[in-house]
């Protein structure tokens, strides 16, 4: 734990999603942070607001990074349906590199303006993978069957159950086989996750 005089707001935001991620946001007070963190509730305000700032620096971290997945420069020449195994690939692999982050993040439930903002981007999110989805369909790749903005919330249904299960190695969660298979920093589960989902999506003639 840094010393109380070392607290920067990178430090403790980083103490503060540990936290929320225990207790949940809504069940964290001030003087839980400042107990986490080992310092004055006037010095966490010497830093943040107050608690919603850092719930918003936490998700903002979070969505930052799946966004630029959808803009890097992989996919600018890519059919659509190679652009949605990349996204789907990368995402896993940041959910795990982010994986306090991206935990918190599918955790916000709308009860307060930084989580609503938070649900709006992610269903922007959501909608552009749709919208890989459905180009996939139309360029012939993908089955003619299925619901584009379903199939989408189902794909990443299945990303987002890796928080819930996958500990990084070193932790004392992560004796079980399945955590362990995380451990390379997502490489293993992103190439399984995308797939298993590409087997059930491919067109087959």
């Amino acid at each position: 734990m840094p010393r109380r005089d070392t607290y920067t707001t990178e430090s403790l935001l980083s103490v503060a999603v540990e936290v929320f991620n225990v207790r949940g946001y809504d069940g964290t007070s001030m003087e839980d942070l400042a107990k986490a963190a080992g310092i004055s509730k006037s010095s966490i305000y010497h830093h943040v607001a107050g608690k919603e700032e850092l719930l918003r620096l936490a998700v903002t971290r979070a969505l930052d990074g799946l966004f630029a997945v959808l803009d890097e420069p992989a996919l600018a020449d890519a059919g659509a349906a190679q652009q949605l195994a990349y996204v789907l690939d990368r995402t896993c692999q940041e959910l795990v590199r982010n994986l306090p982050y991206v935990t918190l993040l599918l955790r916000v439930r709308g009860n307060s303006a930084a989580e609503r903002a938070a649900l709006d981007r992610r269903r922007e999110f959501d909608h552009r993978v749709a919208g890989l989805v459905s180009a996939a369909i139309e360029e012939g790749d993908l089955r003619s069957d299925l619901d584009p903005r379903l199939t989408s919330r189902l794909i990443f249904g299945l990303v987002n159950s890796v928080s819930e299960w996958y500990r990084p190695a070193g932790e004392a969660a992560a004796a079980s086989e399945s955590n362990r298979a995380g451990a390379d920093g997502g490489q293993d589960i992103a190439k399984a996750l995308t797939t298993l989902v590409f087997e059930g999506l491919r067109r087959r003639d």
